[in-house]
């Protein structure tokens, strides 16, 4: 396989284009042609990440005998639950017309990120004509590593703090309904600071990275009485050393299909803290982090059980060296871009 087209060409932040940038550079470095145009005639096939506006081009690439793999992760759910604007309301919706429209009619294979994902798409929609199967994200382990090496310095900007636990939030947007992460962060931080200060032997601070309205940041900041610190928007390249400077990842996104930042996090020997909903349980297992029951009806948003999340942080915090290292190792048993690569490759070959 020489030339494959990926479509959509993103940019920006988020999952799509941090998983088109490693997997590109992975076929690069195997030496196959990556392009977006799915009208050049000397396509091998073609991979949809997620969606694309363009049909009439999928459809005559499909006239042409180019195969077609769609990569799939969940779909727009939260808007149907919170006013989120009739604009945002009628995006997702389009969204998720043309995530089905691509998946039925025109994909020769799909790939579901997770089984979670798989599961939500056939309960909703049914089973495909054309085979599916299951395919995490994944990372290149020499870049995210534990520690960092003589490629890989780590920012002076990043370091661990020595008087403070650093939960950390990552997220490439906080907006659109995905600021609720923020609520139950927030109240997580409250509790370890007023009940397990003592056992912990210092205070717990978060530090949050994405995306983020001035309005909501000013709203939560007084909240948290000091206790919040706003990194911005990271670079990828300092996602790394941003997970370096920590001692867990909250996960905080509900019903996450694979999310990259707990796959990015792991790989650092960062533990991952997260309720038991979406892809998560697949994700985070043995002590890699703690995975606990939301305590409600997640797809209600109903309110979450924080006490259980403050126990299993503890836990977290007080054994890191454990959690620590089981965390890495999870990533070089299931979390290998190549590994990933060359299952991608098999997918789009037939």
């Amino acid at each position: 396989m020489k030339r494959i087209c990926i479509v959509p060409r993103v940019s920006g932040v988020g999952g799509m284009v941090s998983f088109r940038a490693k997997f590109s550079a992975s076929l690069e470095a195997r030496g196959v042609d990556v392009v977006h145009d799915p009208g050049l005639p000397t396509i091998d096939s073609l991979l949809v990440i997620g969606g694309t506006r363009d049909i009439p081009g999928l459809w005559r690439a499909k006239r042409r005998g180019v195969r077609i793999v769609q990569r799939l992760n969940g779909m727009n759910w939260l808007h149907h639950l919170q006013p989120t604007g009739i604009k945002h309301y009628l995006r997702a919706e389009y969204g998720n017309l043309i995530l089905r429209i691509i998946r039925a009619r025109l994909a020769d294979h799909i790939i579901y990120q997770s089984s979670f994902a798989k599961g939500w798409w056939e309960r909703t929609f049914g089973l495909t004509r054309v085979p599916a199967s299951v395919i995490y994200n994944a990372v290149n382990l020499n870049t995210y590593t534990p520690a960092p090496d003589s490629e890989h310095q780590t920012s002076p900007s990043y370091e661990l703090p020595a008087d403070h636990y650093r939960l950390l939030l990552v997220e490439g947007s906080l907006m659109g309904g995905y600021e609720l992460g923020l609520e139950s962060a927030v109240q997580l931080i409250e509790l370890l600071n007023a009940s397990y200060r003592d056992r912990l032997g210092k205070p717990a601070k978060l530090m949050v990275a994405g995306r983020i309205s001035d309005e909501i940041k000013n709203q939560w900041t007084q909240k948290a009485n000091g206790a919040l610190v706003w990194a911005g928007l990271v670079a990828p390249e300092q996602i790394p050393a941003l997970d370096r400077s920590a001692h867990l990842l909250y996960s905080s996104d509900i019903n996450a299909a694979c999310p990259n930042s707990v796959i990015e996090a792991l790989a650092c020997g960062l533990p991952v803290l997260a309720f038991d909903t979406g892809a998560l349980p697949e994700l985070v297992t043995g002590d890699a982090g703690r995975v606990v029951p939301y305590g409600g009806n997640p797809w209600q948003l109903e309110q979450p059980d924080i006490p259980a999340l403050a126990e299993a942080a503890a836990e977290i915090l007080s054994e890191q060296t454990r959690f620590r290292t089981a965390a890495r190792r999870l990533a070089e048993q299931a979390f290998d871009l190549d590994q990933m690569a060359d299952s991608y490759l098999d997918a789009l070959k037939g």
